[in-house]
């Protein structure tokens, strides 16, 4: 079921999200990984309001928000398998 993972992928790791304000591991997890690729999406993808990011410089500003916005866990197997893709030369998005 799905369903969890799309209503708290807006909930953050440290209690400040929404809807419901989950905190750390009482996020569903398939929610806490929603939450970091849609963030990926959102800042490398152009958009009206801001420039989009280089996958690098996207995987940067992730990685400030760890242990606040994204599981630091989760984050860090994001941006090191992210960054291996890179050295390999392969494209991201």
């Amino acid at each position: 079921n799905c369903l969890p993972a799309i209503l708290h992928h807006h909930e953050r790791y440290d209690g400040n999200g929404y809807p419901s304000g989950l905190k750390g591991e009482n996020i569903p997890l398939e929610a806490r990984i929603l939450a970091i690729a849609d963030a990926y999406d959102a800042i490398t993808s152009p958009r009206p309001y801001h420039k989009q990011l280089s996958p690098q410089q996207a995987l940067d500003e992730l990685k400030c928000c760890a242990g606040t916005q994204f599981d630091p866990e989760l984050l860090d197997v994001f941006c090191k398998t992210m960054e291996q893709t890179l050295l390999k030369g392969l494209e991201i998005k």
